[in-house]
């Protein structure tokens, strides 16, 4: 047996993963268990949690994993600080400390992580190297074309190959300070999002705006070339000497300065959002034609922060050249702990590899998962009220009758997600039919934004009946946009199409107006029985009840809070939001019955998204 520890930390987002004799047995990230978002200490609770599930000890592991170099980074932080000296002082005070304590003492700090216990080899792989790991080893496909693009690694921020058999072979780099992450990053920072956890609402804010600065952005910030590479004019930019992203100069090209966090959005950033996602869009369509004219390859896989964009994804998928994609469900930093892992089975210790359908990241369910005694002695010692429902049908009827009278679910079921979606084993569920459902999700169950969409689960064979997909196309982890079909769309009056920004959340746009974005959008999540089991049999029963086979899934976390892991945490989600019903396993509680149920306000921030 080889068993063999993945490592991501200290940047953004830590987690840990293990591979046995070529298997994934477990990956969890940080956040899930400190309760810090995008934790980015050494993942220690990670570590265990991944021991723990394989039965295993520090000592019996053969192999540690290092996602990144951290010499080759210190090297690009050094010369950067350099290049622009004597700006970026200031910066520079702030980042060499922790380098000098930690960053650039890696062993020593793994060590004290395994409590001294793990004397064997730890092997540093590059930041890319480990991202285009996590792409195509567990993949279904025997050969692929490789596209990693993200901020930055070490100097590189995308890079692109090919994948065959059990090698990966990396043979093309776009070098930092040009960087498709770091220039998407610089507007989120612009529109009053925080950098690396924003990204993601910058994108759901994209379709309330007109793409009004896509030529400025060509023409000012970036020359784009025909092969997706880009150079940038970095006189607009601050992120290689300051603590800001953009420069005074931005501001003016951009009429003012950045929005302050928090405070009303306007126009203007809804705009930026539509430009610089079409910019994005473009950078990334590019990048895979050229890719294919490459590599010949008629299959892609796709990691880093950037392939988190599932509009760009859906696009690539529908208007590039290859045949199918497959995106790694933990496309960020987090991923890269498992890339490591399996780059050192397959291309350093060289195993083979037997590629599998539908593939073999086990549906993302890497986490932890619940002892239902556990969970019943923690409900009795809560003072809980609840109903065991022992038969499985039972209780996905049941559920799924809840769901179709308006109610809104939280559902804990199985092994935690690994990655930044939750694929309904820690969901928040409901109604996609209901025109009211995404503002009381928002506004009074996850305490955000009304203008953030939500997702679709639906069933796989009913997925091409919707959306504008092949028929059976799979889409199990949440990374491809695709449009609702023209006879599922409802036509919206001559007032509707005159309604701007926010205001057009006013408009019911098809059958299923709760995934439905603004612009006929949908960030599909298909539902197979092979991958997901209970989730599937539950969508299944809420067909047969409804005749629909797609319900709302989001995370089940509020804004600010990571996703749940345990039962402790959804029980104290359940209570601290507006949410009806939370099913833990097969325990079923009405929020009605609880003793110390009570109405939550939405708070003075929100309520600038309440639609009357």
């Amino acid at each position: 047996m080889t068993a063999i520890l993945g490592i991501s930390a200290f940047y953004h987002d830590s987690a840990a993963a293990l591979v046995v004799d070529g298997e994934i047995v477990a990956a969890a990230q940080e956040e899930r268990f400190t309760r810090k978002k995008h934790d980015p200490e050494f993942p220690i609770n990670a570590i265990e949690y991944c021991l723990e599930e394989a039965g295993l000890r520090a000592e019996d592991l053969d192999f540690v994993g290092f996602y990144d170099k951290p010499f080759l980074k210190f090297e690009r932080l050094l010369e950067t600080y350099l290049a622009y000296a004597p700006r970026g002082f200031n910066s520079f005070l702030q980042a060499i400390p922790v380098w000098l304590k930690q960053k650039l003492h890696l062993r020593r700090e793994i060590k004290r992580g395994l409590h001294g216990a793990y004397r064997k080899r730890i092997v540093f792989t590059e930041h890319h190297e480990s991202h285009a790991a996590s792409a195509f080893f567990p993949s279904p496909f025997d050969e692929a074309a490789v596209l990693t693009v993200d901020g930055v690694g070490e100097w590189a921020t995308a890079s692109f190959g090919s994948g065959r058999g059990n090698r990966i072979d990396l043979t093309h780099e776009l070098h930092f300070p040009h960087s498709p992450g770091l220039l998407y990053s610089a507007f989120t920072y612009f529109c009053g999002f925080r950098v690396n956890s924003g990204e993601y609402k910058l994108m759901g804010l994209a379709p309330y705006g007109e793409p009004k600065y896509v030529d400025l952005i060509m023409e000012k910030l970036i020359d784009l070339k025909e092969d997706g590479s880009f150079r940038m004019d970095m006189s607009y930019f601050n992120y290689c000497q300051g603590l800001t992203m953009t420069s005074v100069k931005f501001d003016k090209l951009f009429g003012g300065p950045p929005r302050k966090p928090e405070s009303p959005l306007t126009e203007r950033e809804m705009d930026l959002a539509a430009s610089i996602q079409q910019v994005t869009e473009e950078i990334m369509l590019r990048m895979a034609r050229h890719v294919h004219a490459t590599t010949g390859m008629k299959n892609l896989c796709l990691a880093g922060g950037v392939a988190l964009n599932c509009v760009a994804n859906g696009r690539i998928l529908r208007e590039g050249p290859f045949d199918q994609l497959w995106i790694q469900p933990a496309a960020g930093d987090a991923g890269g702990a498992l890339g490591v892992a399996l780059f050192i089975w397959h291309q350093l210790l060289g195993n083979s590899r037997r590629a599998v359908t539908p593939d073999s990241q086990r549906g993302s369910y890497l986490g932890p998962a619940n002892d239902e005694s556990e969970i019943r002695e923690f409900l009795d010692a809560a003072g809980a009220k609840y109903q065991f429902i022992e038969d499985e049908e039972s209780l996905c009827d049941r559920v799924a009758g809840l769901i179709g009278s308006d109610k809104v679910i939280g559902w804990l079921q199985g092994r935690m997600e690994f990655g930044p979606r939750a694929l309904g084993g820690r969901s928040i569920l409901g109604d996609a039919r209901s025109t009211k459902m995404q503002s009381v999700m928002n506004l009074k169950i996850k305490f955000r934004e009304s203008f953030r969409p939500f997702a679709p689960s639906v069933l796989q064979e009913r997925v091409h009946d919707l959306f504008e997909m092949r028929e059976n196309e799979p889409s199990p982890y949440m990374l491809l946009v695709a449009p609702v079909r023209d006879n599922r769309r409802k036509a919206l009056t001559e007032t509707e199409q005159q309604l701007v920004g926010i205001d057009k959340l006013k408009s019911i746009r098809s059958e299923v107006p709760a995934i439905t974005h603004v612009d006929y959008s949908a960030r599909v999540q298909t539902i197979d029985q092979q991958r997901h089991g209970r989730y599937y049999k539950l969508i299944k029963s809420f067909e047969q009840q409804t005749g629909s086979p797609v319900i709302i899934n989001t995370s089940f976390n509020v804004r600010g809070e990571p996703i749940v892991c345990t039962p402790e945490q959804a029980y104290r989600c359940f209570i601290a939001t507006n949410m009806d019903v939370l099913v833990l396993e097969r325990f079923v509680l009405l929020k009605e019955d609880q003793p110390d149920a009570t109405e939550h306000e939405i708070d003075e921030y929100l309520a600038q998204f309440q639609l009357d």
